[in-house]
């Protein structure tokens, strides 16, 4: 008895100072400083053992200072540059060296299946799965590494689990309730609150240090906001400062039971697996949703899959066909704290979020940005594109124009023709003599 009357007692405290210092705090959107103290200390924490490890191997500081760098030094002139000389004449035998050197150069390190793992560090965060480009560990390095596996798996784990079970309890619990009222302002408002506190309290289960820039341009009712895609949080991080009305596929499992709560309060859009590929259906829905000033504005992620943190790849044209007034938002998240990006073919969900609670933080900077509108003249492709342009130059992200669903699947056919094409057209086009002698 005396064994469980302990147990109690512990719980009852561990509650006490969850509910007390951290739940209450969170859910009114206030901070009592306990996570700027922690930042701090973790801040020169940090700072320390990168000057360990450049005093202890110097050749350490000459690592490649980011993703960018890269393995080989590529020669990134067009074709026409690589092929001097080529153009009004026939085809050498030596025009195959070029194509075997970009074959190479892509087989080596391509730009696009870079960008689907994790970001690479300028110095190491004393974190295990990130060390390997840091290979010297002295002996007091060592010793903060443990304590730092000491503090991240028995102090801050529970803490954070504790937290997301709670965050997440209230979500499927309070959005259930307001679900049953009648619509109106009540009803609207009280989803809001609903949906604004859970978040703010899922984030601070993951230590999450948000900066919001430019406030003044948040998405409005009506619209529709568009951000670059690293990770599933990204739809707490920024529901934490706002609320969206979500655009996704149906789920089962846990996923499922939030979703099918949350769509009784607040008018999310989701789709079946079968409808998702009728693009019709998926428009017809969008529209009817953005046509109402009244609704919350609709959040998308037109990459249609999760990025490294270093760059944004092609925007679906679908989002930018609905009409309306689009609300670009670019997040970047710092990867010193934490790696946010969530390599799905690698790592499962369950997997994801305990690497995301073992880690020391999430850190990111969410820039608002003016609205924008389709200008007279422009297709949803060239809207798309400018939009992406705007959003990688906002948060200092690398703009591609490859489509990330090569991420699972190979590369599409009109890709290919297009090269076939540029080459055919600087041999046979723009006068050349053999031409005009036939």
């Amino acid at each position: 008895m005396e064994g469980a009357d302990l147990a109690g007692k512990i719980l009852f405290t561990w509650l006490t100072l969850v509910l007390g210092l951290i739940l209450l705090p969170s859910a009114f959107g206030v901070s009592l400083g306990i996570s700027e103290i922690y930042m701090k200390i973790l801040v020169k924490t940090l700072e320390w053992a990168t000057l360990r490890i450049e005093k202890g191997a110097e050749k350490e500081s000459v690592l490649k200072n980011s993703a960018s760098v890269g393995i080989i030094q590529r020669d990134e002139s067009p074709m026409e540059k690589g092929l001097s000389g080529l153009r009004g004449r026939d085809f050498e035998l030596s025009d195959v060296f070029y194509f075997s050197k970009k074959g190479l150069e892509a087989i080596v390190e391509d730009e696009v299946t870079q960008r689907f793992s994790s970001e690479e560090l300028v110095s190491w965060n004393l974190l295990t799965r990130t060390n390997i480009n840091f290979q010297y560990i002295s002996p007091r390095l060592t010793m903060v590494w443990v304590l730092g596996v000491i503090v991240r798996y028995c102090v801050l784990l529970p803490l954070r689990v504790t937290l997301a079970f709670i965050g997440i309890s209230l979500l499927v619990i309070g959005t259930t309730l307001v679900g049953q009222l009648p619509d109106g302002r009540l009803k609207n408002w009280l989803s809001e609150m609903v949906h604004l506190t859970c978040c703010r309290i899922c984030v601070r289960s993951l230590s999450g240090t948000i900066h919001y820039h430019n406030k003044q341009y948040r998405p409005q009712k009506g619209g529709i906001c568009v951000a670059n895609h690293t990770s599933p949080i990204d739809v707490l991080i920024l529901t934490t400062d706002g609320c969206y009305a979500m655009v996704g596929q149906v789920h089962g499992g846990l996923m499922g039971i939030i979703q099918r709560a949350m769509v009784k309060a607040c008018p999310h859009v989701w789709f079946e697996r079968s409808e998702m590929k009728d693009r019709h259906l998926v428009t017809k829905r969008l529209k009817e949703h953005i046509a109402d000033k009244k609704k919350l504005p609709i959040l998308i992620f037109p990459e249609g899959t999760c990025i490294n943190n270093t760059s944004v790849m092609m925007f679906k044209k679908g989002s930018f066909e609905i009409g309306g007034t689009i609300h670009p938002v670019a997040i970047k998240y710092n990867p010193q704290f934490g790696d946010a990006f969530w390599n799905s073919s690698k790592y499962n969900m369950v997997s994801y979020l305990l690497r995301m609670m073992t880690s020391w933080a999430i850190v990111c900077d969410v820039w608002y940005m003016p609205p924008m509108t389709k200008e007279e003249g422009e297709d949803a492709v060239q809207f798309a594109n400018r939009v992406k342009s705007a959003i990688a130059v906002q948060g200092g992200l690398t703009e591609l124009p490859w489509d990330g669903g090569l991420k699972r699947a190979k590369v599409k056919d009109t890709f290919k023709e297009e090269q076939q094409k540029n080459y055919s057209k600087m041999i046979v086009g723009n006068g050349s003599p053999n031409l005009e002698s036939d």
